[in-house]
């Protein structure tokens, strides 16, 4: 057994950044470590209840309340704030871990300061990715493509200069790319089902865990209507929620449908009153507990965000993929591939488009099939347990 050392937990004001740590947090807890976790006081009440003693500081990003506009609309839009973020956001963990430094840092992929403290403090650090790695060549395949408009820009070139002096004033002389990409260790926290090319992934260096979920008792209990034949969620997340006429599509789409229940998470940036009439059979909320949904639903409409994904896998639900987002055009692509899904663009996917993907999914033997292959698969990976386990293998080839 390892003996107990402190652990410092670094992440980001963002639900889907937070929540994949928690239980591998709430684990190394009951094993006796003393875990501390630097995040944003609007989410430290969520970490606290995992055990974890909370280091609060102040970010700069939009919060998970944000209007999704706040995010812009380009890659420098939605890659910048993250480094200004993280520029601001060490002087504010340098003063909280004085005197306290960890043992091991553990850190989401977007905490950058995280690696900057780990090579200042000369300990072992580790990346929890709640999405996607990259693989072999993809830099070349992905990478490359991807930012050879914005450096012909004075803006492209302005940020990576600004990352390169803040990397080297911090004594990292490596390049931006491969220190936010290239983790010397990371625990991939969703199953490999999801990974693109999971083939040319180092498995030396990244290691699937899958998904480190809870009970979720906390989050509330849904109960399934009497009379419901098919239940379905529809959730775009926590983040780019603000969709009124693709809900209003949902809406038409299951209205007449006898028999159907649909569970409607509309988010905090739409007003139930812009669907319009709703049906009896259609449920509005501005949040649920989805997990507690999913287990008894026949059908999951999904952004493809990295967490919904799993959840859906996890509970074996057929899928339609919207993707709103990031990751999440990626994560439809591998849903749609793994027989699971339907991937509808957001200016697709209309009542009919909708309901002819959803007839066709809830009543495949293959589609029904491959989720349960998938569901065990998953259940093979390890998960928290495993997690734990790896974090303390780290810890211990540290200390010998």
């Amino acid at each position: 057994m390892t003996s107990p050392a402190h652990i410092a937990m670094f992440s980001i004001a963002a639900h889907g950044h937070v929540n994949p740590s928690l239980e591998v947090i709430r684990e190394l807890v009951a094993r006796g470590h003393r875990v501390t976790y630097a995040v944003p006081p609007l989410f430290a009440e969520k970490v606290a209840e995992a055990g974890a003693e909370i280091k609060p500081w102040n970010s700069t990003l939009p919060g998970p309340d944000a209007d999704p506009e706040a995010w812009g609309t380009t890659l420098l839009d939605n890659v910048e704030p993250f480094l200004d973020d993280a520029i601001q956001a060490l002087p504010q963990l340098v003063e909280a871990y004085e005197g306290d430094e960890p043992d091991l840092i553990l850190h989401d992929i977007a905490s950058y300061p995280a690696r900057v403290l780990g090579h200042r403090w000369g300990v072992p650090v580790v990346s929890l990715s709640p999405c996607l790695v990259a693989w072999e060549g993809y830099e070349k395949e992905v990478g490359e493509p991807m930012w050879e408009e914005p450096l012909k820009t004075e803006r492209g070139r302005a940020y990576y200069a600004r990352f390169h002096a803040w990397l080297e004033e911090n004594g990292i002389t490596m390049h931006p790319d491969p220190f936010v990409g290239r983790p010397a260790r990371s625990l991939v926290l969703i199953p490999k089902a999801l990974q693109p090319n999971a083939d040319r992934v180092d498995e030396k260096t990244c290691t699937f865990v899958g998904a480190c979920q809870g009970d979720r008792a906390a989050e509330g209990e849904w109960q399934r209507p009497e009379g419901a034949e098919k239940v379905v969620l529809v959730s775009l997340g926590s983040a780019f929620t603000k969709q009124p006429a693709f809900y209003r599509e949902c809406v038409a789409a299951f209205a007449g449908q006898p028999g159907w229940h649909v569970v409607l998470q509309i988010g905090r940036h739409v007003d139930a009153a812009e669907l319009g009439d709703v049906p009896e059979n259609v449920e509005v909320r501005s949040w649920v507990p989805q997990l507690s949904v999913l287990q008894q639903a026949d059908l999951f409409v999904t952004h493809a965000g990295a967490g919904g994904s799993q959840e859906g896998l996890a509970t074996a639900t057929p899928m339609i993929a919207v993707p709103q987002a990031a990751d999440q055009f990626g994560n439809a692509d591998m849903l749609q591939g793994l027989g699971v899904a339907r991937y509808l663009p957001t200016e697709e996917a209309t009542a009919e488009a909708l309901r002819t993907a959803a007839l066709a999914l809830v009543d495949d033997p293959e589609v029904a099939g491959r989720l349960k292959e998938i569901q065990a698969q998953m259940a093979q990976e390890g998960g928290t347990r495993r997690a734990a386990d790896l974090i303390e293998a780290e810890l211990a080839a540290a200390r010998a």
